[in-house]
This record gives structure tokens, sequence and C-alpha cells, in this order.
């Protein structure tokens, strides 16, 4: 009965899928239990492993009361893992690590005491180490900046380049009835879209450190044509949101800079799907066509200045199709 009441009476749920992370998983979970904060619940969700990670579930738990563990039956991925992970959480707010990564000593004392002072923040994020442990290593830094406009942090604090779940602290409130999409890869970028939706506040930190290990077997090293088209999808339906938002609300002058990088950073995307073999493009001029009028998700802003990159140039005179030929063929050429 103690631990019962424990379990729900407790500040922080921490959710932390595993699968198949026999080697990196005690260090994952002796970096949270050693934190200084104490007033946390972790829910480790074990998604079918066949390699003894399930077992070395099952010995933190018996180690550490405030630990426990959900055995799925059949391996259904990151998306689901998290998402049973939500449905246990009981602490006011909510955070998730991904087992074969870490966080730095204080690192949650540090941001707790940040959202005691400051209730009203919806996500609090904090830096994180990219790549750790590997030639491509970078740090993360962030500004202690609040945004309570979302338009803004995407844009001008380029949330769509860290759209990680992980290095983020949620009002759990927030996630309540929010679920990461199934049996898609990149599911971050369509969960932040989503709960960006719900915020009022968010705010960037400069204490704290999340250790995104570099992993050779990872979805990011290995992604496919299909986890490609998966995360330009995202994107895509995220510049059709803002569309609509900058053309009803307010004056797209003032996103122009901006929203150029974004568009360029999703015409990266569109030119690494073509090269990885899926040839279709999506539609790039709608200005002579309604929205309602057309069926397909159609790439917006034509009307975009394409001063930002030589891509966006390229694609203004070239069209999108032609670009994405010619950029695959001189990488196929070097």
């Amino acid at each position: 009965m103690r631990n019962i009441y424990y379990l729900c009476n407790m500040k922080l749920s921490i959710v932390v899928p595993v699968y198949q992370v026999k080697s990196t998983l005690p260090r994952c979970l002796d970096s949270i239990i050693r934190q200084s904060f104490r007033d946390w619940q972790m829910i480790l969700v074990d998604d079918a492993s066949t390699d003894g990670s399930a077992q070395i579930c099952d010995k933190y738990v018996r180690q550490e009361r405030r630990i426990q563990v959900v055995h799925l039956k059949h391996n259904a991925g990151l998306s689901a893992a998290r998402n049973a992970g939500i449905e246990k959480a009981k602490g006011d707010y909510i955070t998730f690590i991904d087992s074969d990564d870490y966080i730095a000593d204080d690192t949650l004392k540090l941001l707790m005491e940040l959202l005691n002072i400051h209730p009203d923040y919806d996500i609090l994020e904090y830096p994180v180490y990219e790549h750790f442990g590997s030639n491509q290593r970078h740090m993360l830094h962030f500004p202690r900046r609040e945004y309570s406009d979302m338009l803004t942090y995407w844009l001008e604090g380029v949330g769509y380049q860290h759209t990680y779940a992980w290095n983020k602290i949620y009002r759990r409130d927030l996630v309540r009835n929010l679920r990461f999409p199934a049996g898609r890869h990149f599911e971050d970028v369509y969960f932040m879209s989503q709960i960006l939706k719900r915020c009022r506040l968010i705010a960037t930190t400069d204490v704290g450190l999340y250790y995104y290990c570099y992993n050779p077997n990872g979805i990011t090293q290995n992604a496919t044509a299909q986890d490609l088209t998966d995360l330009l999808n995202a994107h895509i339906k995220v510049l059709n949101d803002i569309f609509a938002k900058i053309s009803s609300d307010i004056s797209l002058a003032k996103y122009n800079e901006a929203m150029s990088a974004y568009y360029a950073s999703v015409l990266n995307i569109q030119l690494d799907v073509y090269n990885a073999g899926v040839k279709a493009v999506l539609p790039q001029d709608v200005s002579k066509q309604s929205p309602k009028n057309v069926t397909h998700e159609p790439l917006p802003f034509p009307i975009l200045p394409y001063y930002n990159t030589w891509k966006l140039k390229l694609m203004h005179y070239l069209g999108l199709k032609r670009l994405c030929q010619l950029h695959s063929l001189f990488r196929h050429s070097r």
C-alpha cells in the first residue's frame, strides 16, 4: 500500500521506452536514480525485448520502489511504448528519456526548481549534447527565453530543428489525451506540432543537460525512404497549419525571413526523400488553386521570397521536380 500511495503522489513522471538496449540501459537508469531531485516516478516500457533488457528492467524495479515496468507482449514500436508510459503517468509533470541516452547529474533538480518558480510554464526545454560519442557531436544551447506565441517559438526559435520529445518537461495535463502516432518514424514532429497547439507558454533554459548518444543502429542513422517520407509529411502538415494561421491572423511579412528558412529546411527533406528513391514530389504551386479544391497535401507558400538559399532560388526558376532531379544527378555524379 505504501508504494501505491507513493506512486500516486509525485511531482514528475519519467517515461523510458526500452527495446534491445541491454548495453546502454543501466547507464540511462543509473543517471536518473542518482539525481538529487527525488520526487519522481519512473515508468519503464519494455517493447518485447529479447536481448535481456526485460530482465534488467525487472531488476531495477526490485531495487527501487519508484520504478515500475510495463512489458508489452509484442514489439509495437517507439510510439506505442511512449503511449503506454503516458497512460501510467501520475505526476504533475512528465518527461521522456530514451534508453540509449542519459542525463547529467542535478539536471532534474535545476529544471524542477525553475518549474516551481514558474508554474505557468507548459513546457520547459533544456540543452542537449547531440550525437554524443561521435565525430558529429554538438552542444545544442538555449537562451533563457519565454514564448507566449508558439509560431515565434517554432520559426524564430527554430523549434523545428529540435522537435525531440525528450529534453523537455511537460505539464502532464497537456499530454493527458495526446498520443504519439503509431507506426510512424520521426514521430516527435507530429507530437510536438500537436502539443504546441495546446500551449500558452513555453520556456527554454540554459541549465540541465541531456546526452543524446550516437547510435549507429538507430532510426536516424538508418532512415529508409518511408521514414523520410513520414518526416516530410509531418512538416508539410505543420506548414499548412502555419499558412492557415498566418493568412487569417497576422501579416506574413512579420515571419518572412524565418518562414523562408523553415521552408528551405523542409525542401532539404524533400530532396532527401527523392534521393532515397521516392520519385514523387509534392505540388509546389498552389497559387492558382483554392485549398478547398485540392485533394493532395500541397507544399504551401508559393509567394515566399526565395533569397534564403540557392536551392530555394533554383526551385523558384526550375520547379520542385526538376530541382529534385538536378540535385539527385549532382549527388550521384560526385
